[in-house]
């Protein structure tokens, strides 16, 4: 299939099947592959443009073995500790998003899962927050239970992160302490409780490209309306410190597929995208209407005025 009967195929209601995406992923010309996600990223959302931000709200000392992250206590990677962010901390990065207009705020602790304790004392920071915002509030802090959920949304969180990472064949080279399956669950309970859901992977873990294509059509699967792509930062003392870099043309690529598998999405550009400097614009000419703004968990991203100025010089409205 050519690329204007795949577009014309996904405006008539059609959805790419994975030999379809396969095949335009490996025969396209780069350039209108990029244009065609465009296009149907303006078809489907206009000119809106979703901005988040997230605080790291507990860092480091993490029992799992993911080998991208600096934050497992088993990797000896440099990073600031700490059980819990103090409030005056997190009002402040909070009111600053709020000032600048980004949409949501989430927060995100490292571990496994999120102790009974923990999340109280977290429900009265959101509960400080929407005091002091108007901001809309989301979490990221691991596998849930029902009685987990349950509680989040009762303290007003409206939307789950939990990043699947990988797709499921390859997940168990990212890490081996928790499943691919438990984040799914984690996923199910979240939407059960009354939550949206944000999901998505990082990119440039030694992957290949049909398993970034399974990523996809996985999220498809489970009907994910907001994907972030992170692309990997290889941070030194993790076991992916030496992985060689994916290419910028890759990642254009990867987005422009996102956008055709998932069109009515958010493809959401997350971390790692500040190391390509100014080239990382062009991702939101390839089929991405979203960012994670501001700093990341244990990296640091553009400036949010920097941010706001670029992506609001390509025809987005915040």
């Amino acid at each position: 299939m050519s690329i204007q009967s795949c577009l014309q195929q996904i405006h008539n209601g059609g959805a790419l099947n994975y030999e379809q995406a396969l095949a335009l992923a490996d025969g396209s010309d780069l350039r209108e592959l990029c244009l065609a996600a465009d296009e149907l990223c303006r078809f489907f959302h206009g000119t809106s443009f979703d901005l988040c931000s997230i605080i790291n709200a507990r860092s480091g000392r993490c029992s799992e073995d993911c080998r991208y992250c600096a934050q497992s206590a088993r990797y000896p990677a440099a990073i600031d500790s700490y059980v819990q962010i103090e409030t005056a901390v997190a009002l402040e990065q909070a009111r600053e998003n709020d000032r600048h207009g980004v949409r949501r705020l989430s927060l995100v602790t490292a571990g496994r899962s999120i102790a009974i304790d923990q999340l109280e004392d977290l429900g009265r920071l959101y509960t400080e927050l929407g005091r002091e915002t108007r901001l809309l509030f989301c979490a990221s802090m691991g596998l849930l239970t029902r009685d987990k959920a349950e509680r989040l949304v009762a303290f007003g969180v409206r939307r789950y992160h939990c990043n699947l990472e990988s797709c499921r064949d390859y997940f168990p080279q990212v890490c081996t302490t928790h499943t691919w399956e438990e984040k799914v669950e984690t996923i199910l309970l979240a939407r059960a409780a009354g939550m949206d859901i944000c999901s998505g992977g990082i990119i440039g873990m030694g992957e290949s490209r049909e398993q970034r294509l399974q990523l996809a059509f996985e999220l498809r699967e489970l009907a994910v309306m907001s994907i972030p792509i992170n692309i990997l930062t290889p941070i030194a003392g993790t076991p992916m410190a030496e992985v060689e870099p994916i290419s910028f043309p890759e990642v254009l690529r990867t987005i422009a597929m996102f956008r055709l598998i998932n069109p009515q999405a958010v493809i959401r550009l997350a971390g790692g995208r500040n190391q390509f400097g100014p080239d990382q614009y062009q991702c939101f000419g390839a089929g991405a209407n979203g960012a994670i703004v501001g700093n990341y968990l244990t990296t640091a991203g553009n400036g949010l005025e920097q941010d706001l100025q670029a992506i609001g010089k390509m025809g987005f409205r915040f």
